[in-house]
């Protein structure tokens, strides 16, 4: 399978800063070949990286006012390995985080997915999300979590993987989320699906539907948001002029996404 993906930031700088990018594909077993460029109006910056859980890769600038663009492309060939296993995983996705709240939704989980387990129970609430919450762009704030996404019926991708994961670590099973490129997605963006320990292996789930979870890239990998944004920053400020993100598949693929247990690789 052969992936392509770009990514194209225009900021404005306000106060000198540190900047913490992830967009960059995660490392892993396939051929990558990849250019990151940090340019300020002044000339390009230097770039240091960061290794991340999960073969994820931060990459750190600093970066005096003015106007700032970055660009990343890749070219990926192959597959990954299949996700790693690691006990430490297995026990910190099952605890609540900052946006998977899943503290506050063990009454509710065990109510509506009562009786269920395992690849069923994994159907059961990528189903119910899926029917009970509506994409909107634009519908929730940077703050909400899967508490919010429950009472407020609607939201964007990371809202709909937030609930998901909420929901299954409310029923005790290890769940995350990652950060995608995503062939096929309509509108294009930097995509956030769930990814949930089942049957012995981590396997990915989409609540949106909104691309093939076969050629899905990873970026980053975390127990929300907090660990998969893909621009943060300290120590002054910045604004968001204009972001572009592509990512094709050159591979024969059916339409719609499969049914069944998928990894991502």
């Amino acid at each position: 399978m052969l992936r392509t993906v770009t990514s194209h930031l225009s900021l404005d700088v306000r106060a000198p800063l540190e900047i913490l990018l992830s967009v960059a594909v995660a490392d892993g077993a396939y051929d990558r070949s990849e250019i990151l460029s940090v340019r300020h109006e002044d000339g390009p910056l230097d770039v240091s990286e960061v290794k991340m859980a999960h073969g994820g890769r931060m990459h750190r600038v600093l970066t005096p006012a003015g106007r700032l663009v970055v660009d990343y492309q890749a070219t990926i060939t192959g597959q990954a390995d299949l996700p790693a296993i690691d006990d430490v995983d297995l026990v910190e996705y099952r605890r609540p985080s900052r946006y998977a709240d899943s503290d506050r939704l063990l009454a509710f989980a065990r109510d509506q997915f009562k009786g269920l387990e395992g690849p069923e129970l994994l159907d059961a609430v990528v189903a119910w999300v899926s029917g009970h919450v509506t994409y909107l762009s634009g519908s929730s704030l940077p703050t909400d979590g899967a508490t919010d996404t429950l009472l407020k019926r609607r939201g964007v991708c990371r809202d709909f993987a937030h609930l998901v994961v909420a929901l299954l670590r409310a029923k005790d099973v290890p769940a995350r989320l990652a950060s995608v490129y995503a062939p096929g997605l309509k509108p294009m963006d930097f995509h956030a699906v769930a990814e949930a320990y089942v049957d012995g292996a981590w396997h990915v789930v989409d609540a949106t539907k909104m691309a093939r979870r076969e050629s899905l890239v990873r970026i980053a990998t975390g127990r929300d948001a907090t660990d998969t944004a893909f621009l943060s920053y300290y120590g002054g400020q910045l604004s968001i002029r204009a972001m572009t993100v592509t990512a094709s598949v050159h591979a024969l693929l059916p339409t719609g996404d499969s049914t069944g247990l998928v990894a991502l690789r």
